[in-house]
């Protein structure tokens, strides 16, 4: 009877430690990449419960909502260029809303319920965006990039 028990507890340990590795080998790997402390103070806490958490902020409430100047916006983060103005439009939902990406910069991933659309992280450093819809303008692209404000900064052009 010892020995099924240790066979069992052996063979159990396998499992474990085999869907760990796969669980590691499929992170994502990019090309910054910072420990939690490090993002922790170079990041309001705010930031860092969008960026690294992948948290939501309250509707309305990011200033970045009704810019209306023409420029890019740029991961909170790591500084990469993610939206650019002209693709910008006011979807009602209170959260900076976009046709389209910068090409290669956004990467997305498909999480959670699907209520919650598409999920979109910055490319160069993993950080939480938003979300990607498919009820955006259909005269364009037809999507919704719903992105936190506190993810972004708004750099204007010169």
């Amino acid at each position: 009877m010892k020995i099924l028990l240790s066979c069992l507890l052996v063979l159990t340990l396998q499992s474990c430690m085999s869907q760990e590795n796969k669980k590691n080998s499929n992170k994502d790997t990019f090309k910054i990449s910072k420990t939690n402390t490090q993002w922790k103070q170079e990041l309001s806490a705010k930031a860092y419960y969008v960026l690294r958490e992948g948290g939501t902020e309250r509707a309305f409430s990011s200033p970045l909502n009704d810019t209306e100047d023409a420029g890019t916006y740029v991961c909170a983060a790591c500084k990469t260029p993610l939206f650019n103005s002209e693709h910008k439009f006011d979807s009602g939902t209170g959260w900076p809303s976009f046709d389209r990406e910068i090409p290669g910069n956004v990467a997305f991933s498909k999480e959670g319920n699907g209520f919650t659309g598409i999920e979109e992280h910055c490319a160069t450093c993993g950080g939480h965006l938003g979300h990607v819809f498919n009820d955006g303008p259909k005269e364009t692209t037809g999507k919704r990039h719903c992105i936190n404000g506190v993810a972004l900064n708004f750099i204007p052009n010169p």
